[in-house]
């Protein structure tokens, strides 16, 4: 059983750190961990990538399947994305159906990526009313020590951008790349020790408080903001978080065009 003091004493250690403008890693209040991709590692799927943020792993890939359209769509693709978070990838997960915590990340994430309009889903039709393609994104945590949303929304973009429509396997025609036009980034920021830090460790999560994922595209647009856990922020903190934010995105995505 968990050692209820064990929180209250991170906490208290978390705001000594913040009160001198440190935190447990030694990154300062906005800097990122250590950051590798690794394009299509998985050769099963459509499309795929590996993301490494410190000890953070985790792996997307990307399968499609064709569907009817939705009545009210009769003309539109779809998207579904789900998280798997087994206790593989740390000792507070347990083995079962969907967590809240999972339920919660795959919609996350999904939201980013369809409210940003990088994926046409009108292009995704086959035949109208009748056959559409559904792209799947899936979502797998390896290791868990921190910001999993950030990991799974940028692996889940470099998928994207590197996905085949397998359309000769279903006997709809050629392959051909599935085109993306927009590159949606999420920033995940925590309140810990009574300010807000970029790319939250694990044990910064423990022992933090109310949480903000912010996913921007190109221009520096917004397409989606989700709040997370109890808890408010200032207007001037959210003005903080956003400059941040708008010079994360830029970099990630200057790093995954190049990749």
């Amino acid at each position: 059983m968990a050692n209820p003091l064990v929180p209250g004493l991170l906490r208290d250690h978390l705001s000594e750190l913040a009160d001198r403008d440190e935190r447990v890693d030694g990154r300062g209040q906005w800097d990122g961990r250590e950051l590798t991709i690794e394009v299509n590692p998985l050769p099963n799927a459509e499309g795929s990538a590996k993301v490494t943020m410190g000890d953070t792993i985790v792996f997307v890939g990307i399968k499609f399947q064709i569907q009817t359209p939705y009545p009210d769509r009769p003309n539109q693709g779809g998207l579904m994305t789900s998280a798997e978070l087994r206790p593989v990838a740390g000792r507070h997960y347990e083995p079962g159906p969907p967590s809240p915590e999972s339920i919660e990340m795959g919609r996350v994430v999904d939201r980013g990526i369809r409210e940003s309009g990088c994926l046409d889903v009108d292009a995704l039709c086959i035949i109208p009313g009748e056959k559409a393609w559904q792209v799947i994104i899936d979502c797998f945590a390896i290791s868990d020590d921190g910001n999993m949303f950030d990991a799974f929304a940028l692996a889940a973009i470099v998928a994207l951008k590197n996905a085949i429509v397998p359309a000769e396997r279903f006997d709809v025609g050629e392959d051909y790349p599935l085109p993306i036009s927009l590159m949606p980034i999420m920033c995940s920021y925590h309140k810990v020790g009574g300010r807000f830090v970029y790319d939250a460790s694990r044990e910064e999560e423990v022992g933090g408080d109310e949480r903000i994922h912010i996913t921007l595209g190109d221009d520096g647009h917004v397409h989606s903001l989700q709040k997370g856990l109890k808890g408010v922020f200032t207007a001037a903190e959210f003005d903080e978080i956003m400059t941040a934010a708008r010079q994360r995105v830029s970099e990630l995505q200057e790093i995954v065009n190049n990749l």
